[in-house]
């Protein structure tokens, strides 16, 4: 195998496929790239077991090939080239790199010991805008849940896909983030959950202003993801997943509709005297034409208001800052309405007009000020 290609492009492709390269295990394939080499095109794969990233790129090829080299050695030499320009040379297992004054020879692994990436084959296919499926994914993975909850299947963003409609739920327990979109699909109904690890690695590859596609082949254990000349496979989480139509609250006691912008600035002026989210929850006071937010601490205490337009029961409730402030931050609106049906019921926070997305957080209890 023989190739030579831009060290530029080759260090942004090395650098986006080790993401997928095994950190916890030990065995020395898998700690790898695999280097693929055709008539005029290179392709590199990382993939952990679980998860995997692959990339092809237009090289100029001298002979055709395979190889496997340590990700962590292989990266470190080409993010250090000076040259414009790289060559890379397998024989056996004995590999050069050579660019510019600089030359290196290694030792690579057989790619006939690199394990076969699954394949989704019989999916139904689906393209959504870079930008739409960014943003789709923006307000709601901060609901999903960390590797160390309880439930496994809630480290995943559900997709629910039916008649021209796609809908994106996360929820760890604590609070649930919806968002829906039209789009333009006509196949079956489907229902998929992507772990978590495999949507922030498709954030990092996907252009947010981009108008063109990402691809999306899902099959009945895997999902494959095709941005520009990346490829990202994973697998599908199992489990039982939270009912989310029946978790919203449908009573509501008080409305209130309220500046985004000034509702965030009010509860982080309270962040400095906050010791912790879990011991300190901001009160807030919705009551006529403000919010009232106030917390306590061993550091001190603090009390702010922000205009706020209130209809229906006066209430008090309390929330952890972090959750309130997750909900606010991923409103892409200049104002929001907040539902709530009483203090101890979960919080909705919608757009002003129509359904696009819808937050809920869990209420959390307070102890007498006094």
């Amino acid at each position: 195998m023989k190739f030579t290609c831009k060290t530029k492009e080759l260090n942004t492709a090395c650098n986006n496929v080790i993401r997928a390269v095994s950190a916890k295990v030990t065995i020395p394939t898998i700690e790898g790239i695999l280097i693929e080499c055709g008539s005029d095109t290179l392709s590199l794969t990382g993939y952990d077991f679980e998860f995997g990233i692959n990339t092809v790129l237009s090289v100029e090829v001298e002979e055709a090939g395979e190889i496997v080299i340590n990700a962590k050695v292989l990266c470190e030499i080409i993010r250090k080239l000076a040259d414009e320009y790289v060559t890379i040379e397998a024989n056996g297992t004995s590999v050069t790199i050579e660019s510019g004054a600089a030359k290196y020879n290694i030792t690579g692994i057989d790619a006939d010991d690199y394990p076969e990436l699954p394949s989704v084959t019989g999916g139904i296919p689906l393209e959504l805008e870079q930008r739409l499926l960014h943003s789709m994914i923006m307000q709601t993975v901060f609901a999903v849940a960390d590797s160390e909850s309880s439930k496994p299947v809630y480290t995943g963003l559900k997709f629910d896909i039916g008649m021209d409609e796609l809908t994106l739920i996360g929820v760890d327990g604590y609070r649930l983030a919806i968002r829906k979109e039209k789009v333009n699909y006509k196949g079956e109904e489907l229902t998929f959950i992507v772990p978590k690890k495999t949507i922030r690695e498709l954030i990092k590859l996907m252009d947010i202003e981009s108008d063109k596609p990402v691809s999306i082949s899902v099959g009945r254990r895997h999902i494959i993801f095709e941005v520009e000349n990346y490829s990202i496979i994973s697998r599908l989480l199992d489990g039982e997943f939270l009912d989310y139509k029946t978790a919203i609250p449908k009573a509501i006691t008080t409305t209130v509709l309220i500046n985004t912008n000034d509702a965030i600035k009010c509860i982080e002026r309270a962040l400095p005297v906050i010791e912790n989210n879990q011991k300190n929850p901001i009160r807030c006071l919705f009551d006529s034409d403000q919010m009232r937010v106030s917390t306590v601490s061993s550091v001190g205490r603090v009390v702010d208001y922000t205009h706020a337009n209130t209809s229906g029961d006066r209430v008090e409730i309390g929330f952890n800052s972090k959750f309130m402030l997750d909900a606010l931050n991923a409103a892409d609106t200049d104002e929001v309405r907040i539902e709530l049906a009483g203090p101890v019921s979960p919080v909705k926070v919608m757009p002003i007009d129509g359904e696009g997305f819808l937050f809920l957080v869990l209420p959390m209890r307070l102890k007498n000020e006094n």
